[in-house]
């Protein structure tokens, strides 16, 4: 005797993105991240393919292309029409490029903000990786993203910090006061519950110099 199994169709949340991400890679951008607001709003944030600059692009100072106002009105239009032939039920549609605390989703986005200052948070807590240098049950942390390369000569992913307090809008630092040592946290991309660039920002236009020294966690230097 046979019997015919009916396939399970896909949840409206999964629905929801391949008809997101299918049409917006048709138009030859890619999806960052889909968002479910109060009130009915579906934010969709876009960006511009990216692929590594070259030694000439980087040595000129060429920035990075970035999405403009007709690229996201170019893919609001698109999406209506693709939203409604799927009947997904929303209020306002809004499409928007990323902002400065965009997430980090892939391989590629590791490498194209390396150098930058991020937020992590470990699926698990850090745990005897401590070794008593900070607290066990911590998983979140900002700093530095470095690529960085093991012992066997693997290239891997390091975070490097410093728990030195911010100093208060006005409060004056003594320069004799000694700096807290950096810290550095190796990690797996797949270790990561999230990712994103932290949200800051400098009125100066500098980017923060690292300094040398960084200790991880296990009390070795860490590779310049």
């Amino acid at each position: 005797m046979h019997r015919f199994l009916s396939k399970k169709a896909p949840s409206k949340h999964v629905a929801l993105q391949q008809t997101v991400e299918q049409t917006v890679a048709g138009l030859g951008y890619d999806l960052v991240e889909i968002e479910r607001s109060a009130g009915g709003l579906l934010r969709v944030t876009i960006d511009l393919p990216w692929t590594a600059p070259t030694s000439e692009a980087v040595a000129a100072g060429v920035p990075e292309p970035f999405v403009t106002v007709e690229d996201c009105e170019k893919v609001t239009r698109q999406l209506q029409f693709a939203l409604e032939v799927d009947n997904v039920d929303y209020k306002r549609l809004e499409v928007s490029s990323p902002g400065i605390d965009r997430p980090l989703r892939n391989a590629q986005d590791f490498e194209r903000f390396a150098g930058e200052m991020v937020d992590i948070t470990l699926k698990a807590p850090i745990g005897e990786v401590a070794a008593g240098q900070v607290a066990a049950n911590r998983k979140k942390f900002r700093g530095t993203l470095e690529r960085v390369a093991g012992p066997d000569g693997a290239l891997g992913w390091q975070i490097v910090w410093s728990d030195e307090p911010q100093p208060k809008p006005g409060q004056k630092v003594s320069k004799k006061r000694a700096p807290a040592p950096l810290r550095a946290l190796g990690f797996a991309l797949d270790e990561l519950r999230e990712a994103r660039l932290a949200p800051i920002v400098d009125f100066k236009g500098r980017r923060p110099k690292a300094r040398e020294g960084a200790q991880d966690i296990g009390g070795t230097k860490v590779p310049d």
